[in-house]
């Protein structure tokens, strides 16, 4: 991991996105926004899917009202993302709040598609708890998104 690190860090990519002064403020920017969009739309699904809102809508409904916005996020957060680890590389491969975080948005993306999926009211509790577990596995990725900066040693 340590040579690709070194690679990564002395490309012309890498050169590029640390050497023109708007990339990473607008980098981070959108990703930032896409965060918010993904969070925002998985806790109205959350809560719908928990019974906890929504009660007269149907559980499908939601999920055909939010999908494009999660999954639409979820793209654009990984190619910003993308973009920010090849800015910064050592910052983030040699740091295990990163692999953390990676670890929860794949789970959070397994979770959340799995639950899009399963919208029979034969399974409301577990539907239920599918939908908190993924809920909380995205908070989780956003909390260690922002810690990164903070157990990156230098």
């Amino acid at each position: 991991m340590t040579a690709f690190i070194a690679w990564l860090a002395s490309s012309r990519a890498s050169a590029l996105v640390q050497n023109v002064p708007w990339i990473i403020p607008a980098v981070q920017c959108l990703h930032i926004l896409c965060v918010c969009v993904m969070m925002a739309s998985m806790l109205l699904l959350t809560l719908r899917l928990a019974g906890l809102a929504g009660g007269a809508t149907p559980s499908a409904a939601y999920i055909a009202r939010y999908r494009p916005f999660v999954w639409t996020a979820l793209v654009i957060l990984l190619l910003t993302g993308a973009i920010l680890i090849v800015g910064e590389p050592n910052r983030d491969l040699d740091n295990f709040t990163f692999w953390l975080k990676m670890a929860l948005v794949a789970a959070a993306a397994v979770l959340t598609a799995v639950s899009f999926r399963r919208t029979g009211e034969e399974r409301r509790l577990f539907l239920r708890m599918l939908a908190l577990l993924s809920f909380f596995c995205w908070g989780g990725a956003a909390v260690c998104g922002r810690w990164i900066a903070y157990t990156y040693m230098n």
